[in-house]
């Protein structure tokens, strides 16, 4: 199995949910690349990867889970998403640091009042469109104490039927991806 795995804000793909997977995945190849702060630059960036990678699953982290449901035509599962990531990086602005290593070197990114007016207007349209089809391909995680981001209810109604809670905070530990994630991935995924 391929699984693409998309990290949240100021993340990379050296984020510890990627080595997790990896081992947890015996096996599957993970692909966690960096993705770009800039919409635009990281969905075909994104798309592109998809498109030479074509992974089996792709797993999306928070902003990351943003990003996976934009990727139509792709088994997914979106693990406490951030539908509404312009909200937080409104409150963020100036230069942030990364909060883990990046493979290009940066430390820092900077957020600006156009960073966040880009990201809105992709969140205007990212529910349009859904075919019954990309439904049937979409699964939402969502933790029950999650103290950053809750996207359940907006989630459930564009994609009914396809949500699992489990017992955690926004980013999940190795223990609750073992738990409740990796059976979730392996019911979508039968080897």
């Amino acid at each position: 199995m391929k699984v693409l795995f998309i990290h949240g804000l100021a993340s990379s793909g050296a984020y510890k949910m990627a080595s997790s997977l990896r081992i947890l995945l015996k096996g599957s190849e993970v692909i966690a690349p960096d993705v770009p702060i800039e919409p635009g630059e990281a969905l075909t960036f994104l798309e592109g990867i998809c498109r030479d990678e074509r992974p089996d699953l792709i797993i999306g982290l928070s902003l990351g889970g943003f990003w996976a449901q934009k990727l139509r035509g792709h088994r997914k599962i979106l693990v406490n998403p951030d539908f509404h990531i312009s909200r937080l990086l409104r409150t963020m602005t100036g230069v942030r640091e990364y909060l883990s290593p990046r493979r290009d070197g940066a430390l820092t990114f900077t957020v600006t009042d156009a960073l966040c007016d880009e990201y809105a207007r992709l969140e205007a349209t990212e529910f349009d469109g859904l075919s019954p089809e990309e439904i049937a391909l979409t699964t939402g995680m969502f933790a029950d104490r999650d103290e950053m981001v809750n996207c359940k209810d907006e989630f459930d109604r564009f994609y009914p039927g396809r949500s699992h809670s489990y017992p955690g905070t926004h980013l999940p530990n190795y223990p609750e991806i073992k738990q409740y994630i990796i059976p979730v991935i392996h019911h979508e995924i039968p080897d």
